[in-house]
This record gives structure tokens, C-alpha cells and sequence, in this order.
């Protein structure tokens, strides 16, 4: 929505409504916000949305699980915490989204995940719904032992509420194959079966996915450059820089730099490295996958790079000059004076893959000054899109290749492109990805919702 335009009554009316009732979850208004506001061209094409209450339907979850999560640390010490599962919608198929890991999960983190989980979801083509859980246990720092205590006691609540049917959880901030393996394990014993298909993001040895662990920075990478192809341009001679240094910005950098771009900076909430001559990706995943220690280590293997401490609360990788920046770690890490200086700097395309990592007003300032931007819903979707095509893979017992489940996301990202594409061209505003994508998405749900009836 454009400065100065009149906002559609009804979607007016049911922000104010939900800010008054959620007016201490500030990270789902910001989501829902973001979502609505860009709605005027098809909320205003028909009375059918408001007569069907497809707002107020659509921004409240279909159920909301909160638990108590005890557990023995290794000093023998109990500890508690707080485990969440907001089911959105299951209006398209069983719900499906990540867990996650981490001190800031809260209610309204849980709840601002969920709903952009809906959308993105729908934006894949694929029969899933939306959903979202995790705890504000910290798996950092944790022993093996202690992360195995944690995941069987969250399983032994949760495993109640889910199924292959019903909601499948994955992976996310904090939740990796380790979690994901004792979270498994656990789901199994209390079961006594093996449904393969209630967990995504497993181990190969037993049911996951080739090509999962790099489907989120792949899928990334493969709307990039879609995105950059229409507008005549590609990742080739790039420079790149990419927040986070976990699982989707080292798969991001690396086909980055396999599609012919040129990554320099990486990062951690420390910090960030800088290498003019790219970055040694056998050397962050040696540090992040293996040893599991902080960025600044990378100046061990070439002394020569530059690391820049954090020393505010913006990162200072977006002080880099950069043709392409794809923040990768967590919500609202891209700020508007983060923005003003990639602008400045000459960006020239921003793509994200971590959940709303920009603030509302840096996506704002980014489009007004044309620069070609991938919102999170869509341009993030590739790990959520492969965790579907395991899904397929755990029902019909049967192992794609590597190369199957790459071009299957190759297919699914193009896809997504197109329809984000296809819907701002229809409403008016070309080259407007966000608003595309959230109309798009829009569209298949408020259908399905309106076939279903009042559920």
C-alpha cells in the first residue's frame, strides 16, 4: 500500500480489531500488517471476503498449544521450560512448519511464524497447511546429553498433538538433524510405530531427504534468480553478502557462488567476516557445522580476512558495499538505516531467507527505490517445499536422488516466482513481489476457506 492511499475499510477494521486483542504480541501485528496492507486490490474487488469473515478467520490460529517442558541438566539440576505449537490452518492439508529453539520464542514469535508459515506454504503448491511451535530453551552451550533430556520431555507433550495427518513439524532456529533425531526417537517409543512421515528434516538413515539440508539456501538462490532474470540481469559478477552463518546462508553462499556470484561477508550475532576474494565455505562449515564455534574464527584460516565485531544492535555486514544482500538470520535484523546504506552502497536486489528478517520500513524504503526485492514467504519456501517431498518420500517408501529433490525445488521455486509474478501484474503493480506473494497466497486460501464453510 502506497503513502497517503485510504486503507480498505474492512481491512482496517480487523487490524485495529487484532492489534486490541493481541496488543502485546508486537512481531504477529508487524506479520499480519505487513500481509493485509498489501490486500487492497483483491479485498476491494468483492464483498465475498468480508462477508465470509475471511480476515478474522484467517488471522486467528485454529488452535493454540501451550506446555511446560521439565528436564535434568547435567549437574542434576531441573529445569523448566515453555513449549508452544500454534496450529494456523489446516485449510489446504495437515499442518506443517519448523520448531524452534531459542530465548526469544514467545507467544508472539510463535504466532507471527505460524501465520507467514500459512501463506508460504500455500505459495508452494503443495497440499500443506500452516503451523509453528518451538521453546525458549537454548540448545547452545548444551551438552548432547542435555539437548536429548530437553527434546524427549518437549516430544513427550507434543507427540498428542501431531501425526503425518495432522501436523508434521521440522526443523528451524536451534532445531537440527540432532534435535530432530531425538525428538524422532522419542515420538517413536511412546508410539510404538514407525511414522516416518509425522517428523521432517531426519537423517537419511532413517527416512530424510537428500538435498533437505541445503533446500532452504538452494530454493533462496533459485527465486534470486528468477527475480533477476525478468529484469534482465543475473547472479553472475555478483557480489554477495549474507547474515548468518547456519544452515541457509552457508546453502545460500554456496550456490551463490556455484551460479557464478562472488560471497564476501558472512556473519554471526557476534559479529561479521569480510573476504574481498570470497569466502571459504569448507572453512564456515568446519567452524558452524562441526565445531559449532563463533565466526571470528574464519581469520584462522585466512588471516588475511577482516572480521568486524557488533558492537550495536544492527549487524555491521550491512555496511559492506554489495550488489546483493540475502539476510539469513533471524526477524527484524535489517532495520531502515540498515537499509538506507545498502541503498546507498548500490544494491541492487535484496532476497530473504530467514523469516521477516526486514523491518517493515526497510522493505518499504527498498521498493521505493526500486530495488528488487524476494520477501521471506516466498523466496524462503524451498526448505518448507522439500520437507513436502519428504513427506511424499516417507508415504510411498521410496528415496528420490539428490538430483530428483533439486529439480523438483528448482520446479517448485520457479513456480513461485510465476504466481508472485502473475498477481502483481493483475493488480496493478508489477514488479512488487511482496504484495504479490501475499495475494497469491491469499487467493488459494480465501477459496479453500469459503469451500470448506464455517470451520
Amino acid at each position: 500500500m502506497k503513502k497517503g492511499e485510504v486503507m480498505n475499510s474492512y481491512i482496517e477494521r480487523v487490524i485495529k480489531e487484532v492489534e486490541s486483542r493481541n496488543n502485546n504480541q508486537p512481531e504477529f501485528i508487524q506479520a499480519l500488517k505487513e500481509v493485509l496492507t498489501t490486500l487492497e486490490p483483491i479485498i476491494s474487488s468483492s464483498d465475498k471476503y468480508e462477508k465470509n469473515a475471511i480476515l478474522e478467520r484467517m488471522t486467528e490460529p485454529e488452535r493454540i498449544i501451550m506446555f511446560r517442558v521439565p528436564w535434568v541438566d547435567d549437574n542434576g539440576k531441573i529445569q523448566i521450560n515453555r513449549g508452544y505449537r500454534v496450529q494456523f490452518s489446516s485449510l489446504i492439508g495437515p499442518y506443517k512448519g519448523g520448531l524452534r529453539f531459542h530465548p526469544s520464542v514467545n507467544l508472539s514469535v510463535m504466532k507471527f511464524l505460524g501465520f507467514e508459515q500459512i501463506f508460504k506454504n500455500a505459495l508452494t503448491g503443495l497440499p500443506i497447511g500452516g503451523a509453528k511451535g518451538g521453546s525458549d530453551f537454548d540448545p547452545k552451550g548444551k551438552s548432547d546429553n542435555e539437548v536429548m533430556r530437553f527434546c524427549q520431555s518437549f516430544m513427550t507433550e507434543l507427540y498428542r498433538h501431531i501425526g503425518h495427518d495432522v501436523d508434521v513439524p521440522a526443523g528451524d532456529i536451534g532445531v537440527g538433524g540432532r534435535e530432530v533425531g531425538y525428538l524422532f526417537g522419542q515420538y517413536k517409543r511412546i508410539k510404538n510405530a514407525y511414522e516416518g512421515g509425522v517428523l521432517t528434516g531426519k537423517a537419511i538413515s532413517y527416512g530424510g531427504s537428500l538435498a533437505r539440508t541445503e533446500a532452504t539456501g538452494y530454493g533462496l538462490l533459485f527465486y534470486m534468480r528468477e527475480m533477476l532474470k525478468e529484469h534482465g540481469n543475473s547472479m553472475n559478477g555478483k557480489t554477495v553478502t549474507i547474515s548468518g552463518s547456519g544452515n541457509v546462508a552457508i546453502y545460500a553462499a554456496q550456490k551463490a557462488t556455484a551460479m557464478g556470484a562472488k560471497v564476501v561477508a558472512m556473519s554471526d550475532s557476534n559479529g561479521c567476516i569480510y573476504d574481498e576474494n570470497g569466502i571459504n565455505l569448507d572453512c564456515i562449515k568446519e567452524i558452524k557445522e562441526i565445531k559449532r564455534g563463533r565466526i571470528k574464527e574464519y581469520l584462522e584460516c585466512n588471516p588475511n580476512a577482516k572480521y568486524i565485531e557488533k558492537t550495536g544492535a544492527n549487524s555491521p555486514i550491512w555496511n559492506i558495499k554489495t550488489d546483493i544482500a540475502l539476510p539469513c538470520a533471524t526477524q527484524n535484523e535489517l532495520t531502515l538505516e540498515d537499509a538506507k546504506i545498502l541503498v546507498a552502497n548500490g544494491v541492487i536486489a535484496v532476497g530473504e531467507g530467514a523469516n521477516m528478517p526486514s523491518t517493515t520500513e526497510a522493505i518499504d524504503y527498498f521498493l521505493e527505490h526500486k530495488v528488487l526485492f524476494a520477501p521471506a514467504k516466498a523466496a524462503n519456501a524451498g526448505g518448507v517445499a522439500t520437507s513436502a517431498i519428504e513427506m511424499t518420500q516417507n508415504s510411498i517408501r521410496y528415496y528420490y536422488t539428490f538430483e530428483e529433490v533439486e529439480q523438483k525445488l528448482d520446479t517448485i521455486m520457479t513456480n513461485i516466482f510465476k504466481a508472485c509474478k502473475q498477481a502483481a501484474d493483475e493488480a496493478g503493480i508489477s514488479g512488487n513481489y511482496v504484495a504479490g506473494a501475499n495475494i497469491a497466497a491469499f487467493k488459494k486460501l480465501s477459496e479453500a476457506m469459503i469451500a470448506q464453510g464455517l470451520v
